[in-house]
C-alpha cells in the first residue's frame, strides 16, 4: 500500500464533476478523482477547518462511528474500475476485530481528514490512475 495525501481540490461552479487530487506522500506521483460539488465542498471545508452549521453526511457517519466506540484506522482506494474509484474505511471495533467497510473514494477522503488518519491506495490503482497522466 502507498499512503497518499490530498494536493488540491479544483471546485468548478455549474459543473457536476470536480476534481481532488491524491499524490504519493513520500513519491511524485499524482492522480485526480473525480467527486461531486456537495463531497467537494465538504472536504475543501474540513480541510480548512470551516465549521458548518449542522453536521453534514460524513460528521453524522463519524459520530456514529465513535458513538459505537469504533476507531477509523485509515482508508483504502483499493480499486479503480471504468473510471470510478472504490475505497474501504478500516475500523477496529470495541472487541478490537479490524472489519472493513466499502466506501465511495470521496466519503472515505472526507473521514480520513475529520479523524486524521492516512489515506492508503493499493500500488495497482496508483499505477493505473497515473499511466499517461
Amino acid at each position: 500500500m502507498i499512503e497518499m495525501e490530498i494536493s488540491r481540490i479544483l471546485i468548478f461552479e455549474g459543473r457536476d464533476g470536480q476534481l481532488v487530487f491524491l499524490k504519493e506522500k513520500n513519491g511524485n506521483r499524482t492522480f485526480p478523482i473525480v467527486i461531486g460539488i456537495f463531497e467537494a465542498v465538504e472536504i475543501d471545508r474540513k480541510l480548512k477547518g470551516i465549521p458548518t452549521p449542522r453536521p453534514m453526511t460524513h460528521d453524522l457517519l463519524g459520530g456514529t462511528i465513535r458513538a459505537l466506540g469504533a476507531e477509523l484506522l485509515h482508508v483504502v482506494v483499493n480499486e479503480l474500475k471504468n473510471n470510478t474509484f472504490y475505497a474501504r474505511l478500516v475500523l477496529r471495533r470495541l472487541d478490537g476485530a479490524v472489519v472493513e467497510v466499502d466506501s465511495r473514494a470521496s466519503d472515505a477522503l472526507a473521514l480520513s481528514i475529520q479523524f486524521q488518519v492516512p489515506v492508503l491506495a493499493s500500488e495497482q490503482v496508483v499505477e493505473a490512475a497515473t499511466k499517461g497522466f
